[in-house]
């Protein structure tokens, strides 16, 4: 065998072998200390969006007007 191919071999199995210590060592544990579902991050649960402050002039499209006033036509 040529020595590419000898290359080839070791760096296709040096592949499996990192993918899988990757997939192995990225698994999550599993507990059995019992079955809580509790996250451990604490605090109070706040989803509601935060406020972003606009610059002057411009607004949120949803604070915009509600209806659409006609426009006059164009006369040309």
């Amino acid at each position: 065998m040529s020595s590419l191919v000898v290359d080839l071999v070791l760096c296709g199995f040096a592949y499996v072998v990192l993918i899988y210590f990757v997939a192995t060592l990225t698994k999550p544990k599993i507990s059995r200390r019992g079955d809580n579902n509790d996250d451990g991050d604490g605090g109070i649960e706040d989803f509601t969006p935060p406020k972003i402050d606009l610059p002057p002039g411009i607004i949120w499209p949803t604070d915009g007007p509600k209806t659409k006033n006609p426009t006059e036509p164009l006369e040309v």
